[in-house]
């Protein structure tokens, strides 16, 4: 395999469900002494309030360019074979997955260590917007890593301008 890296990075169009097997071997391989996996499912209930269907849009190519970046990136900090994401776009009812991440490594420390990175690095960076479907009523949700990095932004630049630090502000106009 040499320097290559090998990851798989795909954004599943609308009603395309994540195989999570697919997933897994692809990462697995006589190598790997370790496969880390996160699999984000939609919960039934947020804040007492009874959750219908989250539904996901995203600008794809720049999404795709950023999951990579972060894969270089944990490839730059943790000793790993393969990575896999996939992310759905569109409804994802109670109890189906949304995002499934897996990665292999020698070790089980930086295959975990490496799989918690790509979950919270791709829900602060990624542009991939939520919205939350409620029996009575729906919201588009921000991300606490999201918000995190936002104020660590802010303060590290002397303040961004609310319209250009928020990607749901395209949504609130």
């Amino acid at each position: 395999m040499g320097d290559e890296e090998r990851n798989l990075v795909e954004i599943l169009e609308e009603h395309n469900a994540i195989d999570i097997a697919k997933y897994i071997n692809y990462v697995s391989g006589p190598q790997a002494g370790a496969v880390a996996t996160f699999s984000g499912t939609t919960r039934d209930t947020f804040d007492g309030k009874t959750v219908v269907e989250l539904r996901y849009e995203a600008y794809v190519p720049m999404a795709v360019r950023r999951i990579k970046d972060i894969c270089s990136s944990a490839r730059a900090s943790w000793s790993l074979i393969s990575i896999a994401v996939a992310h759905r776009l569109g409804p994802v009812a109670v109890g189906e997955t949304s995002i499934f991440i897996a990665i292999s490594s020698v070790h089980r420390a930086d295959a975990l260590d490496a799989c918690k990175f790509v979950i919270d690095e791709i829900k602060a960076s990624v542009p991939i917007w939520k919205k939350e479907v409620y029996a009575n009523g729906e919201v588009w949700k921000e991300n606490s890593e999201f918000l995190e990095r936002r104020t660590e932004l802010g303060n590290a630049n002397g303040g961004l301008r609310e319209e250009h630090s928020n990607p749901l502000h395209f949504y609130n106009k």
